[in-house]
């Protein structure tokens, strides 16, 4: 996968710098979020109370999984092409993915078949707490970029023309100050975690995973899609939550990877990059110099 990594300006000194390595499995380019406190929720309603979380130290994916990578886990695993969507319409016809739309989010998958990739990736889905915490970046903006709404930054029906997903790189204006891009439009994302509606009045001040299963509960989407309207930008909001044996045309997924271990690992032999990494073109794995291998 093509991957360039650079400064918006080479002359200037950047204020943040970014860890990222390379999941030698997928090809998922991961960067370091880390530890440190939170405020999780937007205080809109009575399920996204505002609340401080402390998280462990992790490595979240710059970007969604791609139908490019998905086709590799498919020919090695044989699972099922994500092509019959419960709801929307496939972006794969027999088994194939348009060449065009190769370096788009994969949709149409379920929680099981983004469960199933990232286990066979070695990494995992994001708790909510995770993926919050990524988007907001590390001042806790309301959007990934900022506290002010802007719909040039993300994939909306203002700019999206007659097409729906864009290629992950795509909108690098909406970058998070953790350096992930698109947390907000192109697609749901898929999180790890079950929904219960008062979670966050109970949930663990550290590392929560989320409820335990509950009859008629379903797995936690964020993120926003190619449509909706300025509410779905916001990070810290809570998203829809859907069966976890459903798919959709506008829900795709990211992926992270949690071992503390393996974590201080890949710091240590990790490319650090400026924050300011972002371009209209996909991040090149040559410019990573280590690769980090699982296990």
């Amino acid at each position: 996968m093509p991957l360039i990594i650079h400064s918006k300006n080479q002359k200037a000194k950047p204020q943040l710098e970014h860890y990222l390595a390379l999941n030698a499995k997928d090809g998922s380019v991961l960067v370091r979020i880390p530890a440190g406190e939170f405020e999780m929720g937007d205080g809109k309603s009575s399920d996204c109370l505002k609340h401080k979380i402390e998280l462990s130290e992790y490595w979240m994916g710059v970007y969604c999984v791609t139908n490019r990578q998905y086709g590799m886990f498919v020919a090695e695993t044989k699972w099922r092409a994500p092509e019959w969507p419960d709801f929307g319409t496939p972006i794969w016809k027999g088994g194939q993915c348009p060449a065009e739309k190769l370096d788009h989010p994969v949709v149409c998958v379920s929680w099981i078949d983004a469960e199933a990739y990232a286990k066979w990736a070695e990494l995992s889905l994001p708790t909510e707490a995770q993926w919050e915490k990524a988007a907001r970046g590390p001042q806790g903006f309301i959007c990934p970029w900022g506290d002010e709404g802007d719909a040039n930054k993300w994939r909306n029906s203002t700019n999206k023309g007659t097409e729906t997903t864009a290629r992950v790189w795509e909108y690098p204006n909406g970058t998070s100050g953790y350096g992930t891009m698109q947390q907000t439009g192109n697609v749901w994302e898929w999180c790890a975690d079950w929904h219960e509606s008062d979670y966050y009045r109970k949930s663990p001040a550290k590392d929560p995973t989320g409820p335990s299963f509950s009859l008629g509960s379903g797995r936690v989407s964020r993120g926003g899609y190619w449509l909706p309207g300025s509410a779905s930008i916001q990070s810290g909001s809570r998203r829809p939550t859907y069966d976890p044996a459903h798919s959709f045309d506008n829900l795709g997924f990211r992926l992270v990877r949690n071992s503390p271990s393996v974590g201080k690992a890949m710091q240590e032999h990790a490319t650090k990059v400026p924050a300011c990494i972002t371009k209209s073109s996909p991040p090149s794995t040559t410019n990573i110099q280590h690769h980090y291998h699982n296990g």
